[in-house]
């Protein structure tokens, strides 16, 4: 009697859990590929327009160039907190606009975090990578703009050792760990590198086709 009753509770936990494990493995909706397939055809024709170019060179650069500080968005808060606002779930603020309490998602790496002081607010194309990508010859005003653009998909919130492990390197030195994230990773950058009319290079243009496969 006791091995059927142990029996029948297991058998009940996995009825149970069917449900949950079909959501899970479920494949992404009919509307969500054709979205992801759009938003891939529209990125292929903005790089297929894209200059190619070899990189200018590194020298002359420091972040100061770009962004000397976090610009001022609303009130008292800057691009960074209002980025971080912007990704969290159930943020609270302090007076100051800091978010001291929220969840996040790192679609890098895949991770939730509680705490603002693993994260960071990534720019998509790195401050540096733009600088030998063309931003070299912008006038200070573009590139402050660039370094706080709210409106093109140039930053977004990473944790702190993602951030950290893509430094100022581009598509063809490093992607996501997370290879589901590569199609928008892929979008984002073309779209900012379209918007901005930064040239890319050969094997950058290689890599980005390559991730644009997986949308």
């Amino acid at each position: 009697m006791i091995f059927l009753r142990r029996a029948a509770h297991v058998a009940v936990l996995l009825l149970m859990a069917i449900p949950i494990i079909a959501v899970l493995a479920a494949p992404p909706s009919a509307a969500d590929s054709r979205k992801r397939s759009q938003s891939a055809a529209l990125a292929q024709r903005m790089l297929s327009r894209l200059k190619v170019a070899r990189a200018l060179s590194i020298n002359g650069y420091s972040r100061e160039r770009f962004q000397p500080r976090w610009a001022p968005h609303k009130g008292s808060c800057n691009t960074r907190e209002t980025v971080l606002a912007r990704d969290a779930r159930k943020v609270r603020k302090n007076a100051d606009c800091h978010p001291v309490e929220g969840l996040w998602y790192s679609p890098y790496d895949g991770k939730w975090f509680k705490s603002v002081k693993d994260l960071d607010v990534d720019h998509v194309v790195p401050l540096s990578y733009a600088w030998r990508s063309g931003a070299k010859r912008w006038s200070e005003a573009r590139r402050r703009a660039f370094a706080n653009d709210l409106t093109r998909p140039e930053l977004v919130t990473v944790s702190h050792s993602a951030n950290m492990a893509k430094g100022g390197k581009g598509p063809q030195s490093w992607r996501p760990q997370r290879r589901a994230h590569w199609c928008r990773y892929a979008v984002s950058w073309i779209t900012v590198k379209y918007h901005y009319r930064l040239f890319v290079t050969p094997k950058e243009k290689v890599a980005l086709l390559n991730m644009l496969r997986t949308c």
